[in-house]
């Protein structure tokens, strides 16, 4: 079972009326799930009436109960446009790409008016982080909504709200959303890290050399595929237009090295995985073939992108068995 979601929904919240995400991050502000309260200028300025209501009955003056009338009037105007500003209003978030435990995560969110409607004076909350923006008419507006991590796994993003005080500040409105977009955080690699063991692949030696793939001889070119590490990559070929080539070594045994689980001495499980993300993020950066050895998997050696997403992805929902 992989680690608990970071970022789940409170049971506070149980009672509040959410705008909640679709299967495709889309959600619509509904009537349902719009807040409204005078904000503390528009309790000022609420008081500032009631007084100049009872001056004005005291004294019988007309003058001063129709401007009463005339500024209530613009505060009951002022609220319904503050209501509407955030009504209808459609957000789409997507998932955000992985980052190292520490690290904030990214993401991405557009924000839109079906209508085309200008929307002004918005602003978007996640925990402590307020981002002010607007949306223009017709113009869909993309902003990236930056949330800290603290623990590898999936970090679900959660509640978030939107609101405004759009247009006089006297009334604050807003909305929750509870969006299912997640982030992979990988462990938080560890400032330095035992040397990886090397051993051989298992490839079978033909004659002098090996068919497999090694470090020591040069074999030859091959068509690059998506996933090889950019240090193998035969740049002169490439400059001659050529094409996008790949270089082979060969040796005697075909050497890898392997990171594995059970080769560090570490008793904390969480500094184990901090361990061997550094030794991960080592190996790719030469451009080494690597495998991974964890309780229960083992990734097979290779290099390149997909290979270290799919290592750094296998720390980061690793359930360690601490009595090992």
């Amino acid at each position: 079972m992989p680690p608990p979601l970071l970022g789940a929904p409170s049971r506070l919240w149980v009672l509040a009326r959410v705008a909640a995400s679709d299967a495709a991050g889309n959600a619509v502000i509904g009537r349902r799930q719009i807040y409204i309260l005078p904000t503390a200028f528009g309790g000022i300025f609420g008081g500032g009436l009631f007084l100049l209501f009872l001056g004005s009955l005291n004294y019988l003056n007309n003058l001063g109960l129709l401007f009463t009338f005339l500024l209530s009037a613009l505060g009951l105007i002022a609220m319904l446009h503050t209501w509407r500003n955030l009504l209808g209003l459609r957000l789409r978030i997507s998932e955000g790409r992985a980052v190292f435990a520490g690290e904030p995560a990214s993401f991405p969110v557009q924000i839109a008016d079906p209508r085309g409607r200008e929307r002004p004076g918005l602003a978007l909350v996640a925990g402590e982080r307020r981002i002010p923006f607007e949306v223009g008419a017709g113009t869909p507006k993309n902003l990236d909504l930056l949330v800290p991590t603290r623990r590898r796994g999936h970090h679900r993003l959660g509640r978030i709200r939107v609101e405004t005080r759009y247009p006089m500040a006297l009334f604050r409105a807003w909305s929750y959303l509870e969006s299912p977009a997640r982030v992979l955080v990988y462990p938080s690699p560890a400032a330095a890290a035992p040397e990886a063991v090397r051993e051989a692949s298992g490839a079978e030696p033909t004659g002098s050399g090996s068919s497999g793939l090694g470090v020591d001889d040069f074999l030859g070119l091959r068509a690059y595929r998506p996933g090889d590490a950019l240090s193998r990559l035969h740049w002169k070929a490439m400059a001659r237009g050529g094409g996008l080539f790949v270089k082979q070594f060969g040796g005697e045994h075909a050497e890898a090295l392997w990171i594995g689980w059970d080769r560090l001495a570490a008793a904390d499980p969480e500094l184990r995985l901090s361990l061997m993300c550094r030794q991960i993020i080592e190996a790719d950066s030469r451009g080494v073939r690597y495998g991974l050895r964890l309780p229960g998997r083992t990734l097979e050696p290779n290099s390149g992108a997909e290979h270290r997403h799919r290592c750094l992805s296998a720390l980061a929902l690793c359930i360690p068995d601490v009595t090992a």
